[in-house]
Parts: structure tokens; C-alpha cells; sequence
């Protein structure tokens, strides 16, 4: 075996692959099932999946081993989903898999997101007597969570004997990705504080703070983001590279943009691509153009690739710099970075916003590449933001060719309709919505306050302070109008009357969540606030009046960027 092994190291190309093959069958050493077996393994694995696939063909009884081998390859390719079938012929020959072969099909079902499969497989792990195998639920609990399927992950991870530090990094990660970033930090924190239930204590690594950092980004959690960020300083993790990048990121996206920039130039390792990338990107989402370019010149010492080039185009976009975005995008292709449909998609945001909604039209129509439904999304939504019925029917159209039915397409359309007062075509609209099942996504709004998350709705009264946020809302009313407020009541774009929309407009989640701030925090502390989706022009207008009158800065993170409104002002400067 170790023979066959250190032919195998020398094996460079796949004509040695072939010399190797025909030297073990002409020595008869293919015939003994460990040189096989790791021949095939090599093959699968590293050089070529398809020669492999038909070696084994030609092997009259394989053994476990040799099936083994062929699972893991199709399992590591670009189509795992061939793992599963490889498995099911498996099944009807003679030989039985073992714990590396249901360790290899999960690893399959993770990456085909495959989550029937992952059942059968647990069913399979406890007939078979393999469910004590530590690393074998440890794979299998994440193929749970990357197919989705968090709870059988959950209970999989509170049945465990013993439990590894891949176990508690696959459900921390899991919990992340799945859209419940509050229970991982919740299982983060238990992890670090090294709570002992019998089942083996385990100090968090650089993979498991990542998955952390992934939730705090979620959640605008700065405070829980500095907890994070100090334990990687105490246990020194912040020399490596991909946890500076995930603590800029993070701080980036909680709109603490300015602890991202120190973390940026205070490194302790060397800067990546990614490391400017995702620096740049912070500054773009932050509205801070001119410190976006004037990071993306610095980087004359590295190409920058095709993900910069987008992270400037986003800087550009988020702070009205059309003509330099424009010559942005043509310099691309001069600089040997070719362009994707995402940067296209950029510049017809770019111009979109800009109101030159023909030039984003004849952006579309000269693409080398077919336009997606982003595109045509991004510029129904300059239509409506313009009130644009023509453009805006046109890439309608195009959005009900490609087959799109998202609710925001329906939604934008009949907005456009309704700021025209066109309530027939509104109505023709919501009824198309209505025949094709299309449900409108609510707004809701969240905040952190001592480490607990707070969420709303529009109109909500599900908190137990919902009288003092209300009678709140109502101090702000009357304070604000004394300012000359008047509710823009355009942007509630129902038939009903003017009272109505105002007090439609009054209860907004984003309006809800910074009056619950200013009613539980110090005088004179920031507010932060996450919300779903676009903030409405009226909340804008109204958070504006709100951080000059209770002398706040109040951090709004919406679908697309930040808002720091401070001093009767907003970092967007209006343009969003």
C-alpha cells in the first residue's frame, strides 16, 4: 500500500494517471483491494471523476472501499446530486456501506441541499448502529442545516453523547445562514462561556466566531459585535485574515462603519482583496463615496478585480456620482476586468436614480449577456420613483415575460398607477396579484436594545410597551408639525382618504422601532434600527425632524444601504 501510495504522489498529469493504471494492472497489484481502492480515490478525488467513474465500471465485484472512493468523488464535484444515485446501486450489491460511506452521501445531500435524502441517511445511521460515530452526527447535523432543515439540526445537536467543535460550528453556522442569527449568538455565548453539560466543553476557534460575526451582521448587533471582536482579540484570532475581513464586514453592515475603518488600517496580518473589497463596500453602503474612491485609488499596487470594480460602481450609485460611475464601468474592460451582469445592473441603478431612465433602457438593451429580473426590477423601481408609467409598463411587460411573480414587481407597478391616481389599473394589477397567488411581503423593523432584539410591524401592538411607543409617536406628531411637517400622504398608495393615509403613515415599523428607542435608552445615545425593506420617503422625512428635536443619532439600515440621521440631516443627503 505505501508503494502504491508514492506512485501516486509522483502523479502530475493524467497520462501518469493512465502509466499508473496500466503498471498496476500489469503487476496485478489493481487486484488487491487497498491499492485499488486508494487509486480510485485518488483518481475521483484529484485528477479526473469521469476516468475513475469508468475504472470502477470494469471492477467485476467492487468493494465497500471501492464504492467509497467514487461516492466521495461525485460528492466533492459539481454535481453531488450523482452521489446520491451512486449510493442507491450501492445498496443493491453485495457489499454494505460502512460510516465513511454515509459520511461521504451526506456530504453529498449538504451540497445538493438534498434534505429527503439527509433523512432516509438518518434512518439509514440508526438501523446500522453508526449514530455513536461523533463525526458521523457531526455530518450529518450539518447537512440538516444547509439543506435548511434547522430543527431536526437542533434536536440532532441536544440528543448528542458527546459533542466536537465541528458540531457546535455546524449549528452556530447553520443558525446564521437559516435566518435565526439570534439563536446563534444565543449558542455562541453558551459556547464561550463554556457552559459543562457532560458532553465536552469547547472553546470557540475562527470558524465558530465567524458564524457569530455572520449573525451579528444580520441583526445590526454592534454591541454583541464588540463582544464577539473582543474575545477574538483576547484568544488572538484577529491574525488570521478571514476573521479580519468578517469583523470589518460585520461592523460595516451595522453601520458602524468608522470601527470597520479601524479595524481596516489596524490589522494584524496582511490585507487580502477581499479585505479592500469588503472596506470599500462598507464606505459604499455607508453613503461614503468620496472615502470609497478614495480607497479603491490606493489600490493601485494590486489589480482590482471585478468585485472592486462593483464595490465603487455601489459607492457611486449610493451617493449620485453618475459621471464617475459611468467612466468607472467603461474603464473596466481597458483594465482587463470583464463585466457580469451585476455590474451592468449597478450602472442602470446608477442612471436610474439619476432620473436618465432612457439611458438605463439602452444600457439594457446593448448587454452582450441576457438581462436578469434584477435589472428590470431595478428599473421598474426608478419608474416609480420618477413616475414613469411608460417605462415603468415596459419593464413590466418584461418581468411577465421571464416568468417573474415576485410581489415587489406587482407592488412597484401599482404604485406607479396609484401615484397617478389610476385606481382602475391599480386594481387590474392587484387582482393579477390576487389570480397568481402573489402575497405582498409586510414591512417589519428591528432594533437591539441590552442585547435583546425587538422586531415591528407596521401598526403593531403586539409589544408590551405599545401604549408608551404610541403616545410616544403622538409627541413626535405634534412636535414635528410644529416644524412645518406635513405628512406626505403620497406614499400611501391606497383609495382612501387623507386622514387615513396619514395615520396609515404615522404607524410605519421604522417610526415604531426609533420611538420604542427613545423611549428605553439614555438621552443622547445613537438609535439603530434595521429594516426589510426601502424606507418610505414620509419615515425619512420624519427621522430627519426626530434626531434634531431629541438631539439623537438615529442609524436606519434598509434593504439597500444606511442612513445616519443626524442633526435634522441624513447622510443619503436626500439621494436614495
Amino acid at each position: 500500500m505505501a508503494y502504491v501510495e508514492s506512485l501516486l504522489h509522483k502523479c502530475t498529469s493524467f497520462p501518469h494517471i493512465q502509466q499508473l493504471h496500466a503498471h498496476l494492472l500489469i503487476t496485478g497489484l489493481f487486484h488487491l483491494h487497498i491499492s485499488r481502492s486508494k487509486f480510485l480515490d485518488f483518481c475521483a478525488t484529484s485528477v479526473n471523476l469521469p476516468y475513475a467513474a469508468a475504472v470502477f465500471r470494469s471492477v467485476p465485484l467492487p468493494l465497500t472501499n471501492d464504492w467509497n472512493a467514487i461516492i466521495r468523488g461525485h460528492a466533492q464535484s459539481h454535481h453531488p446530486i450523482n452521489a446520491v444515485t451512486c449510493y442507491l446501486s450501492m445498496s443493491r450489491a453485495p457489499c454494505k456501506p460502512d460510516a465513511l460511506t454515509c459520511s461521504f452521501f451526506l456530504k453529498a445531500c449538504a451540497r445538493a441541499l438534498a434534505r429527503i435524502e439527509s433523512l432516509q441517511m438518518h434512518t439509514q445511521v440508526l438501523k446500522s448502529g453508526f449514530d455513536a460515530d461523533v463525526l458521523l452526527q457531526t455530518t450529518l447535523l450539518d447537512a440538516y442545516a444547509k439543506c435548511g432543515d434547522l430543527d431536526n439540526s437542533c434536536k440532532l445537536f441536544d440528543e448528542m453523547s458527546k459533542r466536537d467543535i465541528a458540531s457546535w460550528n455546524a449549528l452556530i453556522s447553520g443558525l446564521a445562514q437559516g435566518n435565526r442569527p439570534y439563536e446563534a449568538l444565543k449558542l455562541f455565548n453558551r459556547m464561550r462561556e463554556g457552559g459543562n453539560d457532560g458532553r465536552g466543553v469547547m472553546t470557540p476557534n475562527e470558524v465558530t466566531v465567524l458564524g457569530a460575526l455572520s449573525a451579528c451582521s444580520q441583526l445590526g448587533a454592534t454591541k454583541e459585535g464588540d463582544k464577539v471582536y473582543e474575545y477574538i482579540r483576547k484568544k488572538f484570532l484577529d491574525k488570521n485574515v478571514i476573521v479580519c475581513n468578517a469583523v470589518i464586514d460585520m461592523y460595516a453592515k451595522c453601520g458602524a462603519v468608522d470601527k470597520a475603518y479601524t479595524m481596516f488600517e489596524g490589522m494584524n496580518c496582511s490585507k487580502s482583496i477581499i479585505t479592500w473589497n469588503t472596506m470599500i463596500m462598507g464606505f459604499a453602503m455607508d453613503g461614503n463615496g468620496v472615502k470609497a474612491l478614495q480607497l479603491f485609488n490606493r489600490m493601485s499596487w494590486s489589480m482590482p478585480d471585478g468585485v472592486t470594480y462593483l464595490a465603487a460602481l455601489c459607492a457611486c450609485n449610493h451617493t449620485g456620482l453618475v459621471d464617475e460611475g459611468v467612466r468607472l464601468f467603461e474603464l473596466m474592460e481597458k483594465n482587463g476586468v470583464s463585466k457580469n451582469v451585476k455590474h451592468y445592473g449597478s450602472v442602470v441603478d446608477l442612471l436610474g436614480r439619476a432620473g436618465r431612465l432612457d439611458e438605463a433602457y439602452k444600457i439594457i438593451e446593448s448587454m452582450p449577456m441576457f438581462p436578469d429580473v434584477v435589472l428590470w426590477q431595478t428599473l421598474l423601481g426608478a419608474s416609480k420613483t420618477y413616475g414613469n408609467v411608460e417605462m415603468a409598463e415596459k419593464a413590466s411587460r418584461k418581468l411577465v415575460e421571464m416568468g417573474s411573480s415576485t410581489c415587489g414587481d406587482f407592488v412597484l407597478l401599482s404604485n406607479v398607477y396609484a401615484a397617478h391616481e389610476r385606481w382602475n389599473d391599480v386594481g387590474r394589477v392587484r387582482d393579477a396579484m390576487k389570480t397568481r397567488d402573489v402575497k405582498k411581503v409586510p414591512g417589519f423593523s428591528y432594533t437591539e436594545m441590552n442585547g435583546v432584539i425587538f422586531q415591528f410591524f407596521n401598526g403593531d401592538k403586539s409589544h408590551p410597551l405599545w401604549r408608551e411607543i404610541y403616545a410616544k409617536l403622538e409627541e413626535i406628531g405634534f412636535r414635528i408639525r410644529e416644524l412645518g411637517y406635513e405628512a406626505e400622504t403620497n406614499y400611501v398608495l391606497h383609495d382612501i382618504g387623507h386622514e387615513e393615509k396619514e395615520n396609515a403613515l404615522s404607524h410605519h415599523s421604522e417610526k415604531l422601532a426609533v420611538a420604542f428607542g427613545l423611549i428605553s435608552t439614555d438621552e443622547n445615545s445613537p438609535i439603530s434600527v434595521n429594516k426589510n425593506l426601502r424606507i418610505c420617503g414620509d419615515c425619512h422625512a420624519v427621522i430627519k425632524l426626530v434626531s434634531k428635536l431629541y438631539n439623537r443619532e438615529i442609524i436606519v439600515r434598509d434593504r439597500t444601504r444606511f442612513h445616519r440621521f443626524k442633526e435634522g440631516s441624513c447622510s443619503c443627503r436626500d439621494y436614495w
